[in-house]
C-alpha cells in the first residue's frame, strides 16, 4: 500500500489514490481548505515552524492536521503504513473482473457516540458528495446481537431508554433494565450490579483517581462469591469485549469511565448525540485514511514511508536531531506518535536523564486484540449491527460489514462470488479454545480461524443456523500477527489500562522543551487505547508545540468527558466524605 522504496516519500500508489480523492472533492465543491489545491513549493522554512512527527497512525495524522492548518511545515515518518491499526488493507490477488481486492483489516472499527475528537476531525476532511466531509461516512448502528454458549442469541437495542432525566433511581433502573437480557443471572445480583454502577456515577473525581484507579474491575463490582453468570458476563465478558481488558487486572476507573460514557451516549445526553454506536460505510482507508492523507498532502504535509525512528539526540533539555532509517533528521519540534512499546525502546538513557518520567512507558502492559475477516458466498441471517459472543473463551465480537457499506459488495470487491464480509475481533489470546484446547497465541493461523468460526457458531447458531460452513469462501488474518513454531508474535499489541497504570502514562508535553508525545498511551479524558484517545492526544501534542513556540494561533479543541450537572451535588457529598477518610455512601 505504501510503496516500499526505503525511506521514500509517500508510496506512489497511495499518493495517486489520494490525489484522485482530492481532485474529486474539489470538482464536487467539497470543503477543501484554502490553499490545498496543490502542495506549496518548499523553500526556506520559517524559523521555529518545522515539525517532525514519528508515527503515521491516528495520533500522528492528527498532529499533522492541526499544525499544518496553523502554518507549520510538518513531515510524518512512518515505518509500516499510514493509518496504523486503524487502516484497512487489501487481500492480495483476490480482485478480478475490474473489482478491487477484498478488504482486510486489523479489526473492525466502530465509533461510539461518546467520541468527540475523531468525528470533529473527520468533519474537517473533505469527501466527495459529503457536506460534512468524512464524518458523513459514519452510519448509525441501532442494535447488537448478544450470543451465549449453546443458548439462543438475543438482539439488544443499543439505546438506553428512560434516562433523559437523571436521578439515582432512574440511573439504576435503566442500567438494570438494559442488562436484563443476560441469562441465568439472579435478579438480586443484577440489582447489586446496578447499585455498584450507581456508586460509580456518583463518585467524586478525587476518589476515582485515589481509589478506583488502584482497584480492579473484578474487585469494584465484587464478583467473588457471585454466580457464574455474574462473574462471566457482567464482570468479565462486558469488559473483555469492550476494551480487551482482563477484569482481574484492569483499572476500575478506566472501565467505569468508558462505561459511563457509553451509557450517556446511548441516552443521547450532552454532546453525545450520535447514538451509542456508529461504523464507517466502507473500508477504513477508502472512506477515511486515504482522504485524510490526501487532504494533508494538499496542505503541504510531507509523508515519508518505510522510515522508522531509531534514536533521538539530546543536549541538555533539547532534542538536537533524530536518526530515521540511517539518516539524520532535524526539526524545531519533535513529536513521538508511536505505540507505547516502540517509544519505550527509543527513549534511551540520555532521554530518560532529561525526563525521568518517561521511564514509566516501560511499565505499561500491552495485550492483543486482532481480528479475522470471513468472506461468505451467501449473506448470514444475523441482524445488522454488532455481534458480541458473550462467554466465548476468546471474547469474540464481530460485525456484518457488507449490509452497511455503500454499494454492492460483490460488484465492488473480490471475484464476484463474495457477498458478505463478517469481521471478527479476538480480544482474549490467552485462554484455551473449544476445538484445540490451546490459547490463540499458541495456535497456527488455520487453528485460530477454525476456533473463531466455531466459537461464533456456538454463540449464534442455537435455534438459528445463521452461520453455515458451506457459505465460507475464504478468510484473512492481519499480517501483523506472525505465526511461528516457538510462539506467535504480534506487531501491533494494544495498551491495556491495568491497575495503577495512570501513574506511568505520560503527558503530551515532556520535560524536554521541544519533545512531545502523542498516541493512545498519553493521558487523555477518555483514558482508553482507542482512536478517540489517539486523536485527543494528537491535539494535545499540537497544542504543546503551539505553547512552546509562543504561538498565538487558536488551540486545537480538546473536549472534556460529559459530566451531567444533575449528579454534581451527589459527587460533592462524596468529595466531602473522601476528604474525611469515609467510604462512598453506597460502599458501606
Amino acid at each position: 500500500m505504501t510503496g516500499r522504496d526505503g525511506a521514500g516519500v509517500f508510496g506512489r500508489r497511495q499518493l495517486l489514490r489520494g490525489a484522485a480523492v482530492a481532485g474529486a472533492a474539489l470538482a464536487a465543491g467539497g470543503a477543501w481548505a484554502p490553499g490545498a489545491q496543490a502542495s506549496p513549493v518548499r523553500g526556506q522554512v520559517a524559523p521555529g515552524r518545522s515539525v517532525a512527527v514519528f508515527g503515521g497512525g491516528v495520533s500522528g495524522l492528527t498532529v499533522a492536521h492541526e499544525l499544518s492548518e496553523r502554518g507549520y511545515e510538518v513531515t510524518v515518518y512512518e515505518p509500516t503504513a499510514f493509518g496504523g491499526k486503524a487502516r484497512s488493507m487489501s487481500v492480495p490477488g483476490t480482485g478480478a473482473g475490474g473489482r478491487a481486492d477484498l478488504p482486510g483489516e486489523h479489526g473492525f472499527r466502530f465509533f461510539p457516540g461518546c467520541y468527540q475528537h475523531v468525528p470533529d476531525t473527520m468533519a474537517r476532511i473533505p469527501f466527495p458528495g459529503n457536506a460534512n466531509g468524512v464524518a458523513g461516512n459514519l452510519v448509525r448502528v441501532e442494535s447488537t446481537v448478544a450470543g451465549f454458549p449453546d443458548l439462543p442469541p438475543v438482539t439488544v437495542p443499543t439505546e438506553v431508554a428512560g434516562l433523559r432525566q437523571l436521578d439515582p433511581d432512574r440511573i439504576r433502573d435503566s442500567l438494570v433494565a438494559g442488562l436484563a437480557f443476560v441469562p441465568q443471572l439472579p435478579p438480586h445480583e443484577l440489582a447489586f450490579f446496578g447499585d455498584r454502577m450507581l456508586m460509580w456515577f456518583t463518585t467524586c473525581t478525587e476518589r476515582r483517581f485515589g481509589e478506583w484507579e488502584y482497584r480492579s474491575w473484578m474487585d469494584a463490582v465484587r464478583a467473588d462469591g457471585k454466580s457464574r453468570a455474574y462473574r462471566e458476563y457482567l464482570a468479565r465478558a462486558l469488559t473483555r469485549i469492550t476494551v480487551a481488558a482482563k477484569s482481574e487486572t484492569s483499572s476500575a476507573r478506566t472501565i467505569g469511565t468508558i462505561g459511563e460514557a457509553l451509557v450517556f451516549a446511548g441516552a443521547g445526553m450532552g454532546p453525545y448525540n450520535g447514538g451509542v454506536d456508529r461504523i464507517l460505510n466502507g473500508p477504513t482507508s477508502e472512506v477515511w485514511i486515504d482522504p485524510w492523507v490526501a487532504y494533508l498532502s494538499g496542505r503541504g504535509v510531507r509523508f515519508v514511508d518505510g522510515a522508522a525512528l531509531t534514536g533521538l539526540r539530546v543536549s541538555g533539555d533539547r532534542i538536537t536531531g533524530a536518526n530515521v532509517g540511517g539518516r539524520a533528521v532535524r526539526a524545531d519540534w519533535y513529536v513521538c506518535a508511536m505505540p507505547a512499546d516502540r517509544a519505550a525502546t527509543i527513549f534511551d538513557d540520555a532521554v530518560l536523564t532529561a525526563d525521568p518520567a518517561l521511564a514509566g512507558l516501560r511499565e505499561l502492559v500491552l495485550d492483543w486484540m486482532v481480528g479475522v475477516q470471513f468472506y461468505l458466498r451467501q449473506p448470514t441471517g444475523v441482524p445488522e449491527g454488532h455481534i458480541a459472543a458473550l462467554g466465548s473463551p476468546w471474547a469474540i465480537t464481530a460485525l456484518r460489514q457488507a449490509p452497511m457499506w455503500r454499494g454492492d459488495f460483490a460488484a465492488r470487491y473480490g471475484d464476484g462470488s463474495v457477498v458478505e464480509c463478517l469481521s471478527a475481533d479476538v480480544s482474549d489470546w490467552d485462554t484455551p479454545g473449544i476445538l484445540f484446547g490451546k490459547p490463540a497465541k499458541q495456535c497456527s493461523k488455520d487453528e485460530v480461524v477454525q476456533e473463531v468460526w466455531a466459537q461464533l457458531k456456538r454463540g449464534l447458531n442455537t435455534g438459528t443456523g445463521w452461520l453455515r460452513d458451506e457459505d465460507l469462501r475464504s478468510w484473512f488474518v492481519d499480517p501483523g500477527v506472525h505465526f511461528e513454531d516457538d510462539g506467535n508474535r504480534n506487531d501491533t499489541p494494544l495498551l491495556v489500562n491495568t491497575v495503577g497504570s495512570w501513574d506511568h502514562r505520560p503527558q503530551a508535553h515532556s520535560a524536554i522543551g521541544n519533545l512531545f508525545l502523542a498516541g493512545d498511551h498519553v493521558r487523555t479524558g477518555i483514558d482508553l487505547a482507542t482512536m478517540e484517545g489517539a486523536c485527543e492526544a494528537g491535539r494535545k501534542a499540537a497544542n504543546g508545540v503551539l505553547d512552546a513556540a509562543g504561538d498565538d494561533a487558536p488551540r486545537a479543541a480538546v473536549f472534556p468527558m460529559y459530566a451531567p450537572a444533575e449528579l454534581e451535588p451527589l459527587k460533592r457529598i462524596d468529595a466531602d466524605r473522601y476528604r474525611a477518610g469515609l467510604p462512598h455512601l453506597l460502599d458501606i
